[in-house]
């Protein structure tokens, strides 16, 4: 079966031109415009935006969040959005799943990492302000969930997450 997240390079003029003239628009709603999945138009994304990880370093990735501070975790379903904010909880694997296991306060579930294909690293303005967030895919091009960095008060990016995740970006970036 062809990998359906295969950067195709009439795809990744189709987005950039709609980035150019929309910049504003989500991936998703671009994938709408072009009756594709969400991950193929990350993928196709231009520039330096995004870092293509495989999904097979999900939990390294989630290993590792929790000590990065508040974050904003989200989940798309049938057009709605659920947003949770505050740190990304600790988790671990057991009977198939990674099971998130909160602290106090914060959200938990159970992920299924094995069926994570692809992460991306995604740096994207959202509403004209800087944006960097994890993207977590499927092999149907659906995104599972998505974390964002952290903003204080003053809706400002968190500086040492921002510089965690360029770091990551630049590292994975050169594999």
């Amino acid at each position: 079966m062809p990998d359906i997240l295969t950067l195709d390079k009439t795809l990744a003029s189709q987005v950039n031109d709609i980035l150019k003239e929309q910049p504003s628009l989500l991936p998703i709603d671009v994938a709408n415009l072009l009756n594709t999945n969400e991950a193929a138009v990350v993928f196709a994304m231009p520039g330096n935006d995004v870092v293509r990880i495989s999904g097979e370093y999900a939990q390294d990735i989630l290993e590792d969040l929790p000590a990065w501070g508040p974050v904003t975790t989200i989940v798309r379903v049938l057009g709605s959005i659920f947003e949770v904010k505050g740190a990304f909880p600790k988790g671990k694997l057991a009977y198939g799943y990674y099971n998130l296991n909160p602290g106090k306060g914060q959200f938990h579930g159970h992920l299924r990492l094995d069926l994570i294909t692809d992460i991306a690293l995604v740096s994207k303005p959202f509403r004209g302000t800087e944006s960097h967030y994890f993207g977590f895919f499927n092999a149907q091009g659906e995104s599972v969930f998505k974390i964002y960095l952290g903003r204080d008060a003053k809706r400002v990016l968190l500086a040492d997450q921002v510089q965690k995740f360029l770091q990551l970006k630049q590292t994975w970036g050169q594999l």
